[in-house]
């Protein structure tokens, strides 16, 4: 099991998750690490303590009013790939924020190459190449470490939240941290936020 990227699924679609998982089980190089069916808030804490290499979501769990939105969903949890899930017909218009697609008429090797593509893509730059943190960005890892979502540190420093998105992914390469409890235990250690302040 060592060695193998994990990967989170994200379907209303049960009977599709665990034939993919099956798939990836039987092709060796990916494990799926977990199942979500809905992004509720009950959902949000368990994102938040996983650290999943890729993300396959189907874009009907975001529902017709969040098209589009679903790379920037994860962002405040993760920055793996995340690749559309595509169970149904799509528009390019729908396809175009994610990091790649997978159907589920794709053959197992497709898959599987589909998943190394986006995770080879997000590799080329190096995990972690440490250098120090600006003084925006350590506030914004303040933020990040009380809980606040990339809207509310967007409204708050008023920025757009794709430059909140750009910061926390320099924070991530720079300390090479890429979940928010390790962010949190770093700005801790380094003094940063006094533990009363955490969520």
């Amino acid at each position: 099991m060592t060695g193998k990227k994990e990967v989170l699924i994200v379907t209303p679609s049960v009977l599709i998750a665990k034939g993919v998982e099956s798939i990836l089980n039987d092709m060796g190089e990916f494990r799926v690490s977990g199942i979500l069916t809905d992004l509720g808030r009950g959902n949000e804490l368990r994102l938040k303590n996983m650290d999943p290499d890729v993300i396959l979501l189907d874009p009907s769990v975001l529902g017709s009013d969040a098209r589009g939105t679903g790379k920037s969903y994860f962002a405040d949890f993760s920055d793996a790939p995340v690749l559309a899930l595509v169970t149904s017909v799509s528009s390019e218009e729908t396809l175009r924020p994610y990091d790649g697609s997978v159907t589920v008429f794709d053959a197992p090797n497709v898959l599987v190459k589909k998943l190394r593509s986006a995770l080879e893509t997000r590799t080329d730059s190096p995990k972690s190449e440490g250098g120090e943190l600006s003084s925006r960005e350590k506030e914004i890892l303040i933020c990040v470490a009380k809980g606040m979502l990339n809207k509310e540190i967007a409204d708050l420093y008023n920025l757009s939240v794709y430059t909140v998105i750009t910061h926390r992914k320099n924070i991530t390469r720079k300390t090479g941290i890429k979940t928010v409890a390790g962010l949190t235990v770093y700005a801790l250690l380094n003094n940063l936020i006094d533990i009363n302040s955490v969520e």
